[in-house]
């Protein structure tokens, strides 16, 4: 006979609701309290791995949305709100602290004087460069409690979650 894995908290706090409300499903909870488990753990853990390194998890987000654009490594700031799904006022006070910290630069497009681009400088590529990579090693620890088939099947799954609640790529905005 197979040995029963051990419980989490979710299991515990299923228990609990079952025996004061035994008349309710809380299969829900089950799906529900584990992705919000799951993600404040893994925001705690990114967040502790960027520190070793002197960055903000947003600011890595940031970083790494300019450098994944691909040469010349540079977003207008609608894009870059866009594609890193944060508003234009929580971009503007980042894009002040990464041009602080000498890793981006910001400017008025000469083509649309409306139009602000945001651009990785040379200390910023080589940073998001040196950062991906630890970042990368990082999130293969924290996945390694998945087997190979088990990481292709929840990534199949969320990605049906994600796209039942109304997710979808980000589309450029013009600005």
């Amino acid at each position: 006979m197979a040995a029963t894995p051990p419980g989490d908290g979710v299991d515990a706090i299923i228990r609990q609701w079952r025996q004061v409300r035994p008349d309710l499903d809380c299969s829900p909870m089950a799906v529900i309290g584990r992705v919000s488990r799951a993600s404040r753990l893994l925001e705690r853990a990114l967040k502790e791995h960027f520190a070793q390194y002197g960055v903000e998890p947003w600011e890595f987000d940031v970083l790494a949305t300019l450098y994944r654009s691909g040469p010349p490594y540079t977003l207008s700031a609608g894009e870059l709100s866009a594609a890193a799904m944060v508003s234009s006022a929580a971009l503007t006070n980042r894009i002040d602290r990464l041009v602080d910290k000498g890793f981006v630069d910001r400017e008025v497009d000469p083509a649309h004087r409306r139009r602000v681009l945001i651009s990785l400088t040379d200390a910023g590529i080589r940073a998001t460069d040196d950062l991906v990579g630890h970042h990368l090693a990082n999130e293969e620890r924290l996945l390694a409690g998945l087997a190979p088939a088990e990481r292709k099947q929840f990534v199949r799954l969320l990605r049906t979650l994600l796209i039942s609640l109304g997710d979808q790529p980000q589309t450029p905005t013009t600005d």
